[in-house]
């Protein structure tokens, strides 16, 4: 939408007033009563977004809809119509003149405000939330955002776009099922986080964490990392507030601890009674009954979508940088933070593309011009944001050379803009070495990450987690030139300072071991990869649980390895439980599961059951051209088991049309000196002597001689 249309002939929309991760919020006027209003229309996706997220969000967006405008309360924003135009859903609230709490706490200069504008606050809340809970509906991504304070006093919250009805627990699991995680970080309760069921004691809890933050200037766990927020909500007891404020009510810290308990049964019970204690407070000043934080035993593991998240916008504040007493859910010293305004794009932790890994963050922060920079519409922090977002499509898209293009002007874009120093710019450049590497130029992103992470370290600091990351991605592609023993080297070494900063059983951590585990693997120390192997597989099935994508990985790597080391009857054990689960978890044509069907089938064909062997492999096959197509480079793999194991029962004819098939797909998608090509021309070649065609396969022998020695180098 844009500026002056009218929407459904009625609405005239005057400027852009907020943007948000579903919409945005136009100033407009109703021509109908003459009054202002706010729209908020849904935002269309960009061209290379999944084009299933749409309807998703579309229907999230129609709820928000329908929630809101069954809700009425002075605390509650009210909602005047709802539609569709030009196949676009839209909102009409009402328009609110105030400041949300976050703007609030940036415009005070990050300092806490006033106990009594607290405590006013915390009450206008509590009996908006009252009212909100009594109608079935859970807000469940409180946050300082979505609280706004109008100039007359009043307190309204905003935003049900992701709230729970008691009674469509169907709906909502369907939208939540879609991995698009749902609430911030900052302020997610540790039932929340644990995937357990939501009520209105998880709505207290995120009130807890805001009114922690607007009391002391900072929320109750104030970390960089994600993970480590998390962990923090879920184990570790908040740091009490007079501590970092010693002004502070004993009434009023008693309250937020109360809030912040761990367990919800350990919460008030209600909104409504939150909100008559604080009427109590407020009148006569007696302090309110404290509520004991049990410790936490036994914690729940982290869902599977946590792993990949980020921390989201908070309230600014300059906070005290304070770590919580639990050194294994934080970083284990204090960090120069980088500026407020100046957060990294995010760079994930690029592995093998053959080898599932831990996908990145996926949000892109607003920053700043470096000082002295001249802003200019073209490389404004929004334009920036948008083309790194359009780069990261390109690549997920499989348009790694596009991608590469994008990212190689980005680079420069926020250099120019931000210098060349700044987060942003290292940022944008470590994405331009790994795309050098998804288009096969691994020298030049050595070259690349090399140089960025010695920026990094003289900048950020050897420890800081964006050094880090820079490290494990250089140990990629160390090994993608066939510098195993450096590889190895730098994996190990980036394994142990991550365990030092983040913890041993850190995300990072266990992936720059697993790291590690595949260096020894292809340096032929299979015995040392399976023993870390185990150990990482072990280690997320406590943290991130049994069924998440990451601890399934290191179990099928635990089993190729087994197979590695002559192990197939072990290794066919360890294979048919994660077939089982993957097929549980993942579904039983899903790539991952029929990846783990392939080694199945290669061990059961080491164990000599060339039969079953056979049938698996000819399964596999089928669904992968079924699902992946025909020229798929794993649909290939399984088309040559397919050809071994008919060469193994003798079938020496019915192979050779299998190894040409390999063969002609590769020629055409490859060209015919790729590699793979020529290995698929090398097996055909042992088909044909098999078959007593000698002459054929000896011209073949030497036309695939010639190609090799053409790329090889110095080749003629």
């Amino acid at each position: 939408m844009g500026e002056n249309r009218l929407v459904q002939g009625r609405y005239r929309l005057l400027d852009l007033i907020g943007r948000g991760g579903m919409g945005e919020v136009w100033r407009a006027r109703d021509e109908s009563l003459g009054r202002r209003v706010a729209v908020k229309c849904l935002k269309p996706l960009g061209p290379y977004h999944d084009p299933s997220l749409a309807p998703v969000l579309r229907e999230r967006f129609r709820r928000e809809a329908r929630v809101a405008a069954a809700l009425s309360h002075p605390g509650v924003t009210v909602v005047h119509d709802f539609g569709a135009y030009d196949g676009m859903p839209y909102l009409v609230m009402e328009l609110l003149e105030g400041r949300d709490l976050s703007r609030l706490l940036a415009d005070n200069r990050g300092h806490p405000l006033p106990v009594d504008v607290v405590l006013d606050i915390a009450g206008q809340v509590a009996a908006a939330l009252a009212y909100t809970h009594k109608q079935g509906v859970v807000h469940r991504d409180l946050k300082p955002a979505n609280i706004v304070r109008l100039t007359d006093g009043t307190v309204k919250i905003c935003d049900f776009g992701i709230a729970r009805l008691a009674h469509d627990i169907g709906v909502t699991a369907r939208l939540t099922g879609t991995g698009v995680a749902l609430g911030t970080p900052h302020y997610m309760s540790p039932e929340q986080i644990g995937g357990d069921g939501v009520d209105q004691r998880s709505d207290l809890y995120s009130l807890g964490c805001v009114l922690y933050e607007i009391a002391t200037g900072a929320p109750p766990f104030d970390l960089q990392d994600a993970w480590a927020i998390l962990i923090g909500h879920r184990d570790t007891p908040p740091r009490p507030p007079r501590e970092l404020r010693p002004d502070l009510p004993g009434h009023l810290e008693e309250t937020i601890l109360g809030l912040l308990a761990k367990r919800p049964e350990e919460r008030p019970y209600g909104a409504g009674e939150l909100a008559r204690r604080l009427r109590d407070v407020r009148t006569t000043g007696f302090s309110v009954r404290p509520i004991e934080i049990p410790e936490r035993r036994g914690a729940a593991r982290l869902p599977s979508w946590t792993c990949g998240m980020t921390t989201g916008h908070k309230a600014l504040g300059t906070g005290p940088g304070a770590l919580p007493p639990d050194a294994g859910a934080a970083l284990s010293g204090r960090w120069n933070a980088p500026r407020r305004d100046a957060m990294p794009y995010p760079t994930g932790d690029h592995r093998h593309l053959d080898k599932p890994g831990r996908p990145g963050p996926t949000a892109v922060r607003r920053t700043v011009p470096a000082p002295g920079a001249e802003r200019t519409a073209p490389d404004s922090p929004e334009t920036l944001a948008g083309r790194y977002a359009s780069a990261r499509a390109l690549l997920r898209a499989g348009r790694a050379t596009e991608a590469l293009a994008a990212y190689t002007d980005l680079a420069q874009s926020a250099a120019r803009m931000l210098g060349a120093d700044h987060p942003d710019t290292f940022a944008a450049r470590q994405e331009t070495a790994y795309a050098l590497g998804r288009v096969g130029r691994h020298f030049e992103a050595h070259q690349v990450y090399a140089e960025v992470l010695a920026a990094r370290t003289r900048v950020q600091g050897p420890d800081h987690p964006d050094t880090l990351r820079c490290r494990h991605n250089l140990a990629c592609t160390l090994g993608r030139l066939g510098r195993l023993d450096d590889a190895c080297r730098t994996a190990r070494e980036t394994a142990a300072a991550r365990a030092r900063v983040l913890g041993a059983d850190h995300p990072d951590t266990l992936v720059s071991r697993c790291e590690v585990a595949y260096g020894e693997g292809q340096s032929g120390r299979w015995e040392e990869a399976l023993a870390l192997y185990r150990e990482v597989a072990e280690a997320r099935a406590r943290v991130l649980g049994a069924d998440h994508p990451d601890t399934l990985a290191a179990r099928y790597e635990t089993a190729l390895s087994l197979g590695r080391l002559g192990r197939s009857a072990d290794a066919l054990r360890v294979y048919r439980e994660l077939i089982t689960d993957r097929a549980r978890v993942q579904g039983p044509t899903h790539p991952e599961t029929l990846r783990a069907r392939h080694g199945l089938g290669v061990n059961l064909g080491r164990l000599g059951r060339w039969e079953d062997a056979l049938a698996e492999a000819r399964d596999v096959c089928l669904l992968r051209e079924q699902i992946l197509g025909p020229a798929h480079p794993d649909t290939l793999v399984s088309r040559r088991e397919v050809a071994v194991a008919l060469g193994w029962l003798g079938r020496w004819t019915e192979a050779l049309t299998e190894y040409r098939r390999v063969a002609a797909t590769r020629e055409q998608t490859l060209g015919p000196d790729h590699p793979d090509t020529l290995t698929a021309r090398g097996d055909e070649a042992h088909c044909l002597e098999r078959l007593g065609r000698s002459t054929e396969a000896g011209e073949l022998y030497r036309r695939v001689a010639v190609l090799r020695r053409r790329e090889a180098p110095g080749g003629a």
